[in-house]
């Protein structure tokens, strides 16, 4: 009797700590998806500063460059689409989308002088080059709360909570690297 009796308690405060020990690893679940959360909320305020930057440059551009109707519709294009994208694989094909007419946009500048020599085109610029080192900084910071929290769900044994309360991985925000600088190829005469 008293054998059984200590293989019962044995058995309760098996019971006991496991029970205590899904809750801490739920518990950090929660934390880790929050901080993401709070991390990708970042990441959006920096992206709607930029979407208000790129209107204003819209504007001043228009008003230098009135016949480059084209570059500037597929600017405003690009940036209403980045604007209604709500999830973050689609805001990241948009974003690259942006990127590539902002190019365009800044190409097209090159080729009016008293535009670049603009005061509002000049800090208009300044301004959303900074946005876009702090887009930067705040998509790195997303991405290591996602690569944390991703990491968790997939190690044993904390997948076994994250299933059964049906956690799920986040999405990656990448902006398209086809954006990066090539490296050019050496072609040698022989």
């Amino acid at each position: 009797m008293l054998i059984a009796t200590e293989i019962l308690f044995v058995f309760l405060g098996l019971l006991i700590v496991i029970f205590f020990w899904g809750i801490v690893i739920y518990n950090r679940f929660v934390k880790l998806k929050q901080k993401a959360k709070e991390a990708w909320a970042n990441v959006d305020t920096q992206l709607k500063r930029r979407y208000d930057l790129i209107s204003n440059l819209v504007e001043v551009v228009r008003a230098y460059a009135s016949y480059e109707k084209k570059v500037l519709e597929k600017v405003t294009q690009t940036r209403a689409l980045a604007v209604n994208s709500h999830d973050v694989l689609s805001r990241s094909k948009a974003e690259g989308d942006l990127s590539r007419s902002l190019k365009s946009l800044f190409a097209v500048a090159e080729n009016y002088p008293q535009l670049k020599a603009s005061t509002d085109f000049q800090k208009l610029q300044s301004q959303l080059s900074k946005t876009e080192d702090k887009i930067q900084e705040t998509r790195r910071l997303y991405n290591h709360q996602v690569q944390e929290y991703n990491t968790r769900l997939a190690s044993f044994p904390d997948s076994l909570v994250a299933q059964k309360w049906h956690f799920r991985p986040m999405a990656f925000f990448k902006v398209e690297s086809s954006l990066e600088k090539k490296v050019p190829e050496a072609k040698f005469r022989s």
